[in-house]
């Protein structure tokens, strides 16, 4: 356990973040699953238009630094090709 006060601190400040990217990543994986439903349900429309919501997202988390931006970029990718291979 932190014995200084600045120890404590930061301590309490590492889980207030903990919580909020928590938040955030559970956030981000919600819309990467409605995107993947659309797809599996064979619902183009839907998928484009999810997939248009979901980039943004993507590229808020980069920032706030809760997923790295390559594997932002992968993800990003990976939802691209697999709406545009639908039929």
């Amino acid at each position: 356990m932190a014995n200084t006060a600045q120890a404590k601190k930061r301590a309490r400040q590492a889980e207030r973040s903990r919580i909020r990217n928590a938040g955030q990543r559970s956030n981000l994986r919600t819309f990467i699953k409605k995107v993947t439903a659309a797809v599996d349900a064979g619902d183009k429309e839907q998928a484009q238009a999810a997939l248009k919501t979901v980039v943004p997202v993507i590229d808020s988390a980069v920032t706030k630094g809760i997923i790295h931006k390559n594997k932002a970029s992968r993800s990003k990718s990976r939802l691209n090709s697999r709406v545009r291979d639908m039929a």
